[in-house]
């Protein structure tokens, strides 16, 4: 029996079962995940064991054995291959789509089409037409279209963003943003991620504008690539961002691939009455002091630890919005924007100049 039927069987028999079982639950926002890797089954296990009045009801990957393996893993009754058939059949209210990036843009127009609301981590695409294609199909047919930066959940940029926001810094002056990965990804990653400014440095222009409240009008983008196979494929692994905003403060966006002493994430906004900063998390609080000084381990090492906390307040913040019928917080403009900026600093990088955003977009002048 091929693959695509063996997947199918499972999805026909499970979903008889899950129309016995769910008279009883009309209230509850039914859930479709779309790509069952890593981020997916995070969101999933998030839905299902932390979210009151939600569930998830069928996953879809185009690998078959993924998708029957993580709806056994957390008791989900339906699974398929093809995420039209999520969207046709499995009777959602909306989907998360954590599929490959490539594939973002179709799904949301797809469900867009369907009337079923969308939640999308990033980019949605890396090309900015195929993302204001996508975008623009979400307002057309009116469905609710929320993206995934998690940062903004985070308690420590949120504190960062209330004191901007209550005037006790004075006037933001510069933003220091420090993101710097443990361990590069494989190079079949890289070669499709789009570059280092699309894949890793988006998260920190987007929380650049999220913390300043004010667009970015200029980017210098500098590199390097420290592994001969990543620059084998024509991108880098260390990269330095000098940014200018709207009102002439300036920021700094420092990304690496590698860093051996573990995920390193912090923040600086330097203001003209004081200055917030935000640290590393560690597994514990522990230091151990001899005669060789003070010691403690090493910060969190992976993306998914440091972020745990925003990742469930993220979809939280999504789900309130389907059961209030209320605006999301992070729309797909959000989305399309900090792409922009990573086109920008591309741009810088490769003329090896200041680039002015209104260069690639005018409408952000």
């Amino acid at each position: 029996m091929q693959s695509d039927q063996v997947t199918h069987d499972f999805y026909q028999q499970a979903s008889s079962s899950l129309k016995l079982g769910t008279s009883d639950k009309s209230k509850i926002v039914r859930i479709g995940v779309i790509g069952c890797g890593r981020i997916g089954q995070l969101h999933i296990d998030n839905i299902n064991s932390r979210i009151a009045n939600a569930e998830v009801v069928c996953v879809s990957d185009f690998i078959p054995d993924a998708a029957i393996n993580v709806a056994k893993k957390f008791h989900i009754p339906m699974a398929c291959t093809k995420h039209e058939d999520l969207l046709d059949y499995a009777k959602v209210d909306a989907v998360i789509v954590c599929s490959p990036t490539d594939t973002h843009a179709q799904i949301i127009k797809d469900a867009a089409r369907r009337g079923i609301h969308v939640f999308c981590e990033k980019p949605i695409d890396t090309q900015i037409p195929v993302i204001r294609d996508a975008v623009q199909a979400t307002k057309q047919h009116g469905i609710k279209f929320m993206v995934g930066f998690q940062r903004r959940f985070d308690r420590d940029f949120q504190r960062v963003l209330e004191a901007r926001k209550s005037g006790s810094l004075g006037d933001p002056l510069k933003l220091t943003l420090i993101s710097r990965d443990p361990a590069p990804p494989p190079i079949e990653y890289l070669k499709q991620s789009g570059g280092i400014f699309l894949d890793q440095a988006i998260h920190d222009f987007d929380m650049a504008r999220f913390l300043m409240g004010e667009d970015i009008v200029e980017i210098y983008a500098t590199g390097f690539a420290r592994d001969p196979k990543v620059a084998e494929i024509g991108d880098i692994d260390n990269a330095t961002c000098h940014i200018k905003f709207q009102s002439g403060a300036i920021g700094i966006i420092d990304n690496a691939r590698e860093t051996k002493y573990g995920y390193d994430q912090r923040a600086e906004l330097f203001g003209s009455k004081g200055t917030i900063s935000i640290e590393n998390e560690f597994p514990n609080t522990a230091r151990t002091l001899s005669p060789n000084g003070l010691s403690s381990d090493l910060p969190l090492n992976f993306f998914m630890e440091r972020y745990s906390s925003a990742y469930l307040e993220e979809m939280q913040a999504f789900i309130r919005c389907l059961q209030e019928n209320k605006p999301v917080p992070v729309g797909g403009d959000e989305g399309l924007i900090p792409v922009i900026y990573s086109e920008v600093a591309k741009k810088s990088f490769h003329e090896n100049r200041p680039v002015k955003v209104k260069e690639i977009d005018p409408s952000l002048a």
